[in-house]
């Protein structure tokens, strides 16, 4: 008989999924497929409902989380835990694939740590009391990245999964955004803050592929147009494509957001006929459906939303947002 360990896939996708966030695992799966990626994406079931579960199971592998108090933004490293592969790709559930990431899985194949660079100003963010509250040893300053997307070869789980999260253990949510946090506080992009350090402390420069935030843009997604709706295909001016588009923040398909690439390219993920998994169009909000009367919806909704975003950019603009925030901690903290 042979006990010799059965070889791992060659990579697979890794994300984190509850029943309202649904729509944008559907989005991410079919971008995939699309885009040419056959490779098993495994999530971490945090609530996804019994019918959702029969939609996607011929097309994933759920898998439980570790238990049912531990926050979301801490579980993404628990699903290659659980389903090994030899080039492991965590991806959040708002993002869509634009283009094949081919060269990043296989330069993660050759033992490097593959992620974006996070938008401005958070790419220079840098925090000394991460060494030593999480203890990691000295830090040497690098590109703040975004944990949003993580590719890594299974040689080098051991050095990362362990610390990242031993760390999150250590920080808990309470001392991040989702608690009483604010930006100044050195975890307050929880599991994001962690994984830098980590990767500033236990790796070398050349054990890392740092990619520029261009080519996994946040919206409003500057500079960039859709070149090609059917083939996802996005574009710069320069002729550069980005690999995936991010949707931090608001998702289109739980309130009203400004009409992006992301959410053209999301109805056309959710709704056509070529894709792996299409959903059935009253399952949407009317903003993300085919018709006349979904584009004006989808106007609607802009309009509302530029306004108010434009003033958030005006209280930003002033440091207001940031004194408020500030003194709401103060107020929660007597």
């Amino acid at each position: 008989m042979d006990d010799s360990p059965a070889p791992l896939p060659g990579a697979a996708f890794y994300t984190v999924a509850d029943q309202r966030f649904f729509p944008g695992l559907v989005a991410l799966l079919n971008s995939l497929r699309l885009t040419g990626h056959t490779e098993p994406l495994i999530v971490v079931d945090i609530g996804l409902s019994p019918g959702q579960r029969e939609l996607l199971a011929d097309h994933v592998t759920l898998v439980e989380p570790p238990s049912p108090d531990m926050p979301a933004v801490f579980l993404a490293p628990y699903g290659p835990r659980q389903c090994p592969a030899e080039v492991a790709v965590l991806i959040d559930a708002d993002i869509i694939v634009t283009r094949p990431l081919t060269e990043i899985t296989q330069a993660a194949g050759q033992g490097r740590i593959a992620a974006f660079v996070d938008c401005l100003p958070n790419s220079n963010r840098f925090h000394p009391e991460w060494e030593t509250t999480l203890g990691l040893g000295p830090l040497h300053r690098r590109p703040y990245l975004n944990a949003g997307f993580l590719a890594y070869p299974h040689t080098l789980t051991d050095r990362l999964l362990p610390p990242w999260t031993q760390g999150q253990q250590t920080i808990g949510i309470a001392h991040s955004r989702y608690g009483s946090a604010t930006l100044d506080d050195p975890f307050y992009f929880a599991d994001q803050d962690v994984l830098n350090a980590v990767l500033s402390a236990r790796f070398e420069t050349g054990e890392l592929l740092v990619l520029d935030h261009r080519l996994a843009p946040h919206p409003p997604f500057p500079g960039l147009t859709l070149a090609d709706r059917h083939r996802l295909t996005c574009r710069y001016g320069d002729g550069t494509e980005p690999f995936l588009l991010h949707h931090v923040l608001a998702k289109p398909w739980l309130k009203a957001t400004r009409d992006t690439l992301y959410s053209t390219l999301m109805t056309r993920l959710l709704l056509e006929p070529d894709v792996a998994l299409p959903l059935d169009p009253p399952s949407l909000p009317l903003r993300l459906r085919e018709g006349r009367a979904a584009a004006l919806d989808r106007r609607r909704a802009d309009a509302v939303t530029f306004v108010h975003d434009h003033g958030r950019r005006q209280l930003g603009r002033f440091g207001i947002r940031t004194r408020l925030a500030r003194w709401r901690s103060r107020q929660a903290a007597r």
